[in-house]
């Protein structure tokens, strides 16, 4: 099969598009500008939020994958969450659609639901509402933390885990992740496109390692031979009062929306095992093949 994908060169981009390659599938990637990337893929310039740019390039592929999205929002570059994930996504079922294409597949997030507290939840429940109401073939994918060699969540505490033993920890530190490596994700969008049964169907996807925010930490110190951190805590409250001050600020490392669905957790099912049929890889495992690198 021919994919066309939005999102392909980013970072879980990376991963399907290796693993696509692999199982035989070619790849037509659509990028704000050509230029040299890992493999073989095709690349087609054009941008996901004007339709009118990309539209035309679709045509002659066999199904289409959509990996936009953004953790935060820089609204005086234009980059919001209603554009990237709600816009972005009806460009790309309408260019689905005008090209012939049914089969769709849509990377949303776990946690995405009709009455959602944050803003990056919320477009991603409109989105998927975009896509159910379709005519296209869908499958929904809805992950929870993904890691792996480049991901930006676990590199950041492993590189400030080594500059110095102590972590803060905002209120209580006993939020639960369920992390699922990219290579994971990779493989159930791939299979997906061979498994007529997974269409019309959503897919929460998450590891089998549970683990609070604290934990978490222990294991990267872990995993790193460094001593595990101290963790003082910050007052939630007072966070809650500093966070949409200081947001505004791009390098302040987190957003109000974040600490939200930080504090709602990220766990869900392995129902997903019994569709897709593997397991998924450990997260200790997983972190210690590329922090162990560095």
């Amino acid at each position: 099969m021919k994919i066309f994908i939005a999102g392909g060169t980013g970072f879980v981009g990376e991963h399907l598009v290796a693993e696509l390659q692999k199982s035989g599938h070619s790849v037509r990637l659509l990028v704000h500008s050509r230029r040299t990337l890992p493999g073989n893929a095709e690349q087609v310039a054009g941008d996901v939020t004007r339709l009118e740019s990309f539209a035309e390039s679709v045509a002659g592929c066999d199904a289409v994958i959509n990996l936009v999205g953004i953790i935060r929002e820089f609204p005086f570059r234009g980059i919001t969450f209603k554009k990237m994930h709600v816009s972005a996504t009806a460009n790309m079922l309408a260019a689905a659609a005008g090209s012939g294409i049914s089969r769709y597949l849509q990377m949303s997030a776990l946690g995405v639901r009709p009455q959602a507290v944050s803003a990056y939840h919320q477009t991603k429940w409109r989105a998927e509402e975009l896509v159910r109401a379709s005519a296209l073939e869908w499958t929904i994918f809805q992950p929870s933390l993904i890691y792996g060699p480049h991901d930006a969540f676990i590199n950041m505490l492993a590189s400030q885990l080594r500059l110095a033993p102590v972590m803060p920890v905002i209120g209580s530190g006993s939020y639960r992740l369920q992390p699922i490596h990219a290579d994971d994700v990779a493989r159930c969008f791939t299979r997906a496109l061979e498994m007529p049964g997974t269409i019309g169907q959503t897919y929460e996807l998450c590891g089998n390692d549970r683990l609070s925010y604290e934990e978490l930490l222990d294991m990267v110190a872990d995993v790193l031979g460094r001593v595990r951190p101290l963790k003082p805590h910050l007052p939630l409250g007072l966070m809650k009062l500093i966070i949409p001050v200081f947001q505004k600020i791009p390098p302040f490392p987190i957003t109000t929306d974040q600490l939200q669905m930080l504090l709602e957790e990220s766990i869900g099912g392995n129902e997903w095992q019994q569709v897709f049929g593997f397991v998924p890889r450990g997260l200790r495992e997983g972190i210690a093949e590329y922090l162990g690198k560095t």
